[in-house]
């Protein structure tokens, strides 16, 4: 029991007392849902990031792309499925998981299309982290970047665990 002799005192130490050990779960379940495997949704942004729409695609922008391979190959990607450097896959900072990307190397025109499983890059100036088979499809492990240009064909979910 706290004991106070100013009533200020006593509601900021009650203050810290209802909110300093206070957390809200990453992820709730029901008593029900317990042992299944679930999906769970991340908000999506409502717009999509500022840049040019066209007509063929919902967002079109242009950056530096690189490519991630060998040293990540069968670890978790941050949607929760493994990744595989062998799938058409990325990583993007900030598209929601399961967002569909054509991804063209502006320096020879081959593209390919991708599907965001993971956050990065996280080297500053890149855009986008490709699989290696991605990154093969338009020519870009020899040189490691390239200058591309991504549409995003389809928003994903947001959603953990595919």
């Amino acid at each position: 029991m706290i004991i106070c002799s100013r009533t200020s005192g006593c509601a900021l130490v009650g203050v810290f007392l209802l909110f300093g050990c206070s957390s809200a779960p990453r992820f709730a379940e029901k008593e029900s849902d317990k042992g299944a495997r679930k999906t769970v949704p991340v908000k999506a942004r409502e717009d999509p990031p500022a840049g040019t729409s066209s007509s063929a695609s919902l967002l079109t922008i242009e950056g530096i792309a690189s490519y991630y391979a060998d040293d990540f190959n069968g670890k978790q990607a941050a949607d929760g499925e493994l990744f595989d450097m062998n799938d058409l896959t990325a990583a993007h900072r900030t598209f929601p998981f399961g967002t569909k990307v054509r991804v063209t190397n502006l320096e020879n025109n081959l593209s390919v299309v991708v599907r965001v499983i993971d956050r990065g890059p996280y080297v500053e100036g890149r855009m986008i982290d490709l699989s290696l088979a991605a990154a093969k499809r338009i020519e870009l492990v020899g040189s490691g970047t390239a200058r591309v240009r991504l549409e995003v064909l389809q928003w994903g979910k947001g959603t953990l665990y595919h």
